[in-house]
């Protein structure tokens, strides 16, 4: 079932959710006889308590957005008797939002787009300080390797896309060389952002507000391309990573001298080993036990199935291009396009 309504037929498709002052996303929704907890609204599986109440997703953030709108709704079924389900609570607005009403949400405990800034400024803030008490911790790793990992943590959280652009050693590059990293590295780096938040019960991305679904494409992706996809997201959140590694994974996939049109590849290759190393040196620190001892290895071997990937991806892009040339938007095929002269 598409779980909210607006869907698009891209890939990935979302629902918006809510923030809600009562939010508790570590919640155990597990009854206490075992059983799972359900949305008070419409009976689908809950998450947690959303204002005031324990409920969906989907009712979640429908209650938040129909506050927003503060539209009056109308039943145009049975007068305001409609029965709210899993399958049929897109069907009539008027009704689920009295569902809501009735189950005990309140329009109140819903937070302001000033309290919801506060909230994320707090959270970056919270992710620095853990990443200072971890690498404070972390006996083996030189001052300089502690501080190329914060440089690399505080780079993407400054940033808006998936890229470490405000990385000072990226930003020293000339431009020539930061256009061909970046068109080379953008879709390896999307993949591995995207995994941090990626949830291998549901098979879905949670993003703040936002949840992924990945279905079958309808603009021309083939299952060829999607299949391979999804086995990496689940092979890479299966080492559960730090936030970190990931970093520094970004960073090798980012800094490779093999992309085309790269001119100082000396210089750039010099940086790759620098993250490699301290990758390696940051497992054996702060993973020391036998469990651990070839995580170095499975990272690197991921890292080469993502070049596998990236580049099918090239490809399909290039063949949608020459079928469907009106879906090739320019940024697109500028990040395909060959960067040789």
């Amino acid at each position: 079932e598409r779980h909210e309504e607006g869907q698009s037929n891209a890939s990935l498709v979302h629902y918006q959710e809510a923030d809600s002052v009562s939010d508790i996303p570590t919640i155990n929704v597990e009854e206490e006889d075992g059983g799972l907890q359900v949305c008070r609204v419409c009976g689908d599986k809950a998450n947690g308590y959303h204002f005031n109440v324990m409920t969906c997703e989907g009712c979640k953030g429908f209650f938040r957005r129909a506050m927003k709108r503060n539209v009056r709704l109308r039943c145009p079924f049975r007068k305001g008797a409609c029965e709210i389900t899993r399958k049929t609570r897109r069907q009539c607005q008027a009704c689920r939002l009295r569902k809501c009403l009735e189950s005990g949400m309140k329009k109140e405990m819903i937070m302001s787009e000033a309290a919801l800034e506060q909230r994320r400024a707090l959270i970056k803030r919270k992710k620095l300080e853990r990443v200072e008490i971890q690498l404070s911790g972390a006996q083996g790793l030189t001052e300089e390797q502690q501080m190329l990992i914060r440089e690399l943590m505080e780079a993407q959280l400054k940033t808006f896309d998936t890229t470490l652009s405000h990385f000072k050693d990226f930003r020293d590059l000339p431009i020539e060389d930061q256009i061909s990293l970046l068109k080379g590295a953008t879709f390896e780096m999307c993949l591995l952002r995207s995994n941090t938040m990626f949830n291998t019960e549901t098979g879905t991305w949670e993003c703040g507000r936002l949840t992924y679904y990945f279905k079958d494409s309808e603009g021309g992706f083939k299952k060829l391309l999607l299949d391979p996809v999804m086995k990496f997201h689940y092979m890479l959140k299966k080492l559960q990573l730090h936030k970190e590694e990931y970093v520094l994974m970004q960073a090798i996939s980012l800094f490779s001298p093999d992309r085309p049109g790269v001119v100082q590849r000396a210089v750039i290759e010099q940086l790759q080993e620098r993250f490699a190393t301290t990758l390696k040196t940051y497992i054996e620190c702060v993973r020391p036990q036998p469990a651990h001892r070839f995580l170095f290895l499975k990272i690197m071997a991921v890292l080469i199935e993502l070049r596998s990937i990236s580049a099918q991806h090239t490809q399909q892009i290039l063949r949608i291009q020459d079928t469907h040339p009106s879906l090739s938007t320019p940024l697109m095929r500028e990040l395909v396009s060959s960067t040789d002269d």
